[in-house]
């Protein structure tokens, strides 16, 4: 298998890059890790004119700590991110998500807003991302703008980014003291993409929760977002959120409720609804143990 012909550009800035993009609209792909792209490219499930290579361009890798928020340059690599002391300090949802991306030789390769941009709803990065109301930083050649994890992803590897634009950062908000996390999967083989999975955070003050964030992916066409269960979790006792409590398998069951998913080889919708259920019901648990721990 071999892609179809295309020209390839190597900008050396940001600036360059976006001149290419503007240049070359629809007809123009940029490429950061390659893990999802080169597939898609070499089976001939998608074919662009141009790919611009986003590997050489300075300004789009780092982490830093900027006014609440960590800062992940999108051409960050995975493993980079996975080992690093700001993030696990900060930021631990994210570093307790990356070992779950397929293998570490993936991770070596694969970095942070190719996997964000990519937008596949059974990723573990868009759905941490959306949890966290994470804040991603789109450029162009007219200027940059701001947009909400919320309001980020429309659609199965669909975004917000337009043609022409390129995804430069991630920042995703510090949570502090009394927060407790947890990231739970259920996938048919090691590395392979989750049939379903939940990540989830609680934080708390004097024994009740005064902040949770509850995400699943593989359960809808996007990461989705289990708002019923977290407003129902705010003024709960972590007590009251033990293993096999009724608080937590009513905050479960409400989670789960706000998804949609498919029906595909993997697994139907209600398998994939009972195994979430459960899985949300493990996570919940665990990142209000920790959250207690951590007051």
């Amino acid at each position: 298998m071999k892609p179809a012909p295309f020209s390839y550009h190597a900008p050396a800035t940001v600036a360059d890059a976006l001149g290419l993009l503007a240049e070359h609209g629809d007809e123009a792909k940029p490429i950061a890790g390659g893990q999802s792209l080169v597939p898609l490219l070499a089976m001939r499930l998608a074919r662009f004119e141009h790919l611009v290579d986003l590997n050489g361009v300075d300004g789009l890798t780092g982490i830093r700590r900027v006014n609440g928020h960590v800062e992940v340059g999108a051409m960050t690599r995975q493993r980079t991110a996975e080992h690093d002391a700001t993030v696990a300090a900060d930021v631990p949802l994210l570093a307790e998500a990356l070992p779950w991306i397929g293998h570490f030789q993936i991770r070596n390769r694969g970095t942070i807003g190719g996997s964000v941009a990519h937008a596949d709803p059974a990723s573990e990065l868009p759905a941490v991302a959306l949890a966290l109301d994470a804040e991603l930083e789109i450029a162009s050649a007219d200027g940059s703008r701001t947009v909400a994890a919320a309001d980020f992803f429309e659609g199965t590897f669909m975004t917000t980014i337009a043609d022409g634009e390129l995804l430069t950062a991630v920042r995703f908000p510090v949570w502090g003291p009394g927060s407790g996390f947890s990231v739970k999967e259920f996938a048919r083989r090691s590395g392979d993409f989750a049939v379903a999975g939940v990540v989830a955070g609680v934080q708390a003050s004097g024994g009740t929760v005064t902040r949770a964030a509850v995400a699943f992916l593989g359960m809808g066409p996007t990461p989705v977002r289990g708002r019923g269960a977290e407003a129902g979790l705010v003024g709960a006792a972590l007590a009251d959120l033990s293993p096999g409590s009724s608080v937590l398998a009513d905050a479960a069951a409400a989670a789960v409720a706000d998804t949609a998913p498919g029906d595909d080889i993997p697994a139907g919708a209600a398998p994939r609804r009972r195994i979430a259920t459960h899985l949300a019901a493990q996570a919940i648990a665990e990142a209000a143990a920790r959250a207690g721990a951590g007051a």
